[in-house]
């Protein structure tokens, strides 16, 4: 038997409406059991999310189906009595895509998208595997034309005789991508299993990839993963634990905007929208001023002579040899160096002053406990936390400059035996929520003005990925101070970064939680088990090809089985993700309650360590 031929032994039923993408299907009386068996194989029929054919002359049209229930249940009056012909059993399929099977060749003329509509009456079939297979192939071949191949393979599809799922790694990560699963239904090995493939991944070949990958990680799983091929940077370490260390990395504050270093110093008061902010931004432009030698550095004491003519005394002046354009066309939102000394010292001596008899005085102990102490006293307190002090080190001539900061990310990196560490992982577990935010937004503003900056050139040789785990946190649907600079950078990749060669991967437990604007931006979408009804209908909205009846079958996905949609899928599918090894997985373990209690309780001089790291 041909592929494609009109099976008569696979008819399940006749279409008895047609309604724009969907059809209403009829099966047949002599389907007694939801199975048909053929040449010797048992095909279960009705199955949420399998593939149906109807044959339109030479033409196919291929549908997913959505829905299987009783006609009866559609009978409003529920006094009369229900009619014989009303114990048909109705399937709803979505049409989703068509072709032409060429047997000459052997092959499937596919295409997305449905332009001859069946009719009623028309007769519904099932596919055999080598059918599935064949369709899952043509659709993957179309995608595979040029003179690479963008396919990687990573999971297998779902009732096709474990036939491998390839994705487009061009239109995955060039059009943004989401990974989305309720907690345990294995959303951080898929992540895993995706970024693994991709790096084993051949375009051309006797070529190895080499991908530009800066995962932000809140909670220390990813680098169990991916060992030699990654580098670890530690922003803290509460344990001190040599496994947790990994590097330490170099993100100064003074890589923040002028409203991201405010956000970290000022925080949720009552002020933040008035004079404070004003302060903020003042003595950040004069202090990045100072450290590009325009103007001379504030004064480190009260009583100095107060200026002449006619400007502020806390307004910047150039110095020798300086043109005033100068200062009126500086940027104080570039990556420029600054002192936190020299920010302190606008603001004490210069902003917290007063004119007095010719020269500067502080200002009344009043009026400096409500404008300017809580930002100073904020200020020492974010110098002197252990927990960021990665941060906020003071600048001078020997810090790491911007270029070494930038190379960190997507730099090349060699570990033992000359392995590039193509992954970028940065650990900001421990971090309290008030620095996570600023650090998130500082790294993605970062990686999105240095590829503005490269030219067409430098932009097809240097394409990078941003992993956002835990996605909820950082793009929240609900505004949050701690993330509002995150939410705005990381909001800009998505709807920005396309064109600049910067792609985006969201990953969520609770996709409901996350910014509507960003989480729609996402071309392909890798959704795992939902549990939760809310994220049930908030994916479906946003569910491309027309799909959203796939996401009935989202509660009830096995571990490891994913709807992967969008336009890094060959077509809409079921798929299994691929396995991995142990030491291939993130340590995202679950804790083991009743092994746990079967042990030995902790002593008190083990808790007294653990309560000695707590306070120290």
């Amino acid at each position: 038997m041909n592929t494609f031929d009109l099976i008569s032994d696979l008819k399940i039923g006749h279409i008895v409406e047609v309604s724009g993408n969907t059809i209403r299907v009829e099966l047949s009386g002599d389907v007694t059991e939801l199975t048909r068996t053929y040449e010797g194989r048992v095909y279960p029929i009705g199955q949420i999310g399998s593939i149906v054919k109807v044959h339109f002359g030479r033409r196919l049209i291929f549908g997913f189906v959505t829905l299987l229930r009783m006609r009866s249940e559609e009978i409003p009056e529920i006094a009369k009595p229900i009619p014989p012909d009303a114990d048909q059993r109705l399937m709803e399929v979505e049409l989703f895509a068509e072709g032409v099977w060429n047997a000459a060749d052997n092959k499937l003329r596919f295409v997305r998208g449905v332009t001859t509509y069946p009719l009623p009456r028309q007769s519904v079939h099932l596919l055999t595997r080598e059918e599935t297979t064949q369709i899952y192939s043509a659709a993957e071949g179309q995608q595979n034309d040029g003179e690479y191949s963008p396919l990687f393979p990573f999971a297998d599809y779902v009732g096709a005789d474990n036939a491998i799922c390839r994705a487009n790694i061009d239109k995955m990560l060039g059009m943004h991508c989401a990974v989305l699963g309720s907690t345990g239904s294995g959303k951080s090995g898929a992540v895993a299993a995706l970024l693994h493939s991709m790096l084993e991944h051949v375009p051309e070949p006797k070529t190895v990839c080499h991908p530009r990958i800066v995962i932000i990680d809140p909670h220390g799983e990813y680098g169990h993963a991916f060992k030699e091929r990654a580098i670890v940077y530690r922003a803290y370490d509460p344990l001190g634990n040599e496994e947790t260390i990994g590097f330490p990395i170099s993100l100064p504050y003074w890589l923040m905007s002028a409203d991201e270093f405010r956000s970290l110093v000022i925080g949720k008061t009552e002020q933040e929208a008035t004079s404070q902010n004003n302060i903020i931004y003042k003595a950040i432009t004069y202090a990045r001023m100072v450290a590009a030698g325009l103007v001379d550095p504030s004064p480190t004491a009260h009583g100095g002579a107060a200026p002449k003519d006619g400007l502020d005394h806390d307004a910047p002046r150039p110095k020798a040899g300086v043109k005033i354009e100068e200062l009126i066309e500086f940027d104080h939102d570039k990556p420029r160096p600054f002192s936190l000394q020299e920010f302190y010292n606008h603001v004490f001596y210069l902003q917290a002053a007063r004119v007095q008899k010719d020269t500067l005085q502080s200002v009344a102990a009043s009026e400096f406990a409500t404008k300017f102490k809580s930002i100073l006293d904020k200020l020492s307190v974010l110098r002197r936390d252990p927990r960021i002090r990665f941060m906020m080190q003071e600048w001078d001539q020997q810090s790491p400059s911007l270029e070494h900061i930038i190379a960190q990310l997507v730099g090349q990196i060699q570990g033992d035996g000359g392995v590039d560490q193509d992954i970028r992982i940065l650990d900001i577990s421990g971090l309290p929520n008030e620095v996570a935010g600023p650090l998130a937004a500082m790294l993605a503003r970062l990686l999105f003005q240095y590829k503005v900056h490269q030219t067409t050139e430098e932009r097809k040789r240097d394409p990078v990925v941003l992993v956002c785990e835990e996605a909820h946190r950082y793009v929240p649907d609900r505004g949050e101070a701690e993330y509002a600079a995150a939410q705005t950078a990381i909001r800009r990749i998505a709807r920005e970064g396309r064109k600049y060669g910067i792609g985006l991967m969201l990953v969520s437990q609770r996709p409901a939680d996350v910014e509507s604007t960003v989480i729609s931006q996402c071309g392909t979408w890798l959704v795992l088990r939902l549990t939760n009804a809310a994220d049930q209908q908030h994916v479906s909205r946003f569910l491309p090809d027309g799909l959203s009846g796939m996401t009935k079958a989202l509660p009830n996905l096995a571990q490891q089985e994913a709807i992967f949609v969008g336009e890094g899928a060959a077509m809409p599918a079921r798929v299994r993700i691929r396995d991995l090894n142990d030491d291939q997985l993130p340590k995202s373990e679950t804790a083991k309650f009743a092994k746990g209690w079967t042990l030995e309780r902790l002593s008190e001089p083990e808790i007294a360590t653990i309560a000695q790291r707590m306070a120290g």
